[in-house]
């Protein structure tokens, strides 16, 4: 989990080059363009047709699979759509990965995420494009194109070549290692289950006098690295987690 991805020069999947044009465009849902109120904060949807805006994606699957969307549609986190707290819905949106030049087009058909400095919350499968799965999170780029067919509209635009970095083997630790605390837990299923979604650097320890199960994440060699991977780990919705030095 939360290896990084580096972007080599050249495209090796153009599977398309020019932005989808829209002939049958879905009929804004009106609903979705009341204003509305999420954790204390009112959000204000409408048309913008030059928004252009850089910041952090995050993404989100499993949990929300098959549920309805903001839209009514089914999410399918397979699928290129995303999530956005102002924009018309359905539309059509453009996103680029600042770190690796990957481009989407993503179809926006549900409302968040209501987390501080994010912009959009992609999908599982926008986000495996992108080649920010692993991060949980990523610099992106997210341009509005408009109104989004009646049914699908994602597709890629630019897959940059990328070779993953090693991951570092999970090894017993030594007192140089870093580690993230994810969560401490009563029921061991249920640090289970957090640490299958955190991905394979993600571990439970129990078996201290507390009873309690924790779930790790790491070893990271610093503390810097650390901390980038713990603030990768909040962005998924474990707000406690804690750097700890050494298990």
């Amino acid at each position: 989990m939360l290896s990084l991805v580096a972007a080599c020069a050249g495209v090796a999947r153009p599977e398309a080059t020019r932005l989808p044009v829209v002939t049958d465009p879905a009929p804004i849902v009106s609903g979705t363009m009341r204003r509305y109120q999420v954790r204390g904060r009112w959000y204000q949807p409408a048309e913008q047709p030059g928004y252009d805006e850089t910041g952090l994606a995050s993404w989100y699957g499993d949990q929300f699979n098959g549920r309805p969307t903001a839209t009514g549609e089914r999410f399918d986190m397979h699928a290129l759509t995303a999530a956005h707290k102002t924009l018309p819905l359905p539309g059509l949106v453009e996103v680029t990965n600042l770190a690796n030049g990957r481009r989407i087009v993503v179809r926006v058909n549900d409302r968040g995420p209501f987390v501080d400095n994010r912009i959009i919350d992609l999908s599982r499968g926008s986000a495996e494009a992108l080649g920010i799965l692993q991060a949980g999170v990523g610099e992106v780029r997210v341009r509005y194109l408009g109104p989004a067919p009646r049914t699908g509209g994602g597709t890629t635009l630019q897959y940059a070549a990328a070779e993953r970095a090693p991951v570092v083997s999970a090894a017993p630790s030594t007192r140089s290692d870093y580690w993230i605390q994810a969560g401490a837990f009563s029921d061991r299923r249920a640090a289970r289950r957090v640490a299958d979604e955190l991905g394979d650097r993600a571990t439970v320890e129990g078996g201290r006098n507390d009873g309690l199960f924790r779930v790790l994440v790491g070893p990271w060699p610093d503390p810097n690295a650390a901390e980038r991977s713990r603030q990768a780990v909040i962005a998924r919705g474990y707000a406690d987690a804690l750097l700890i030095s050494a298990r």
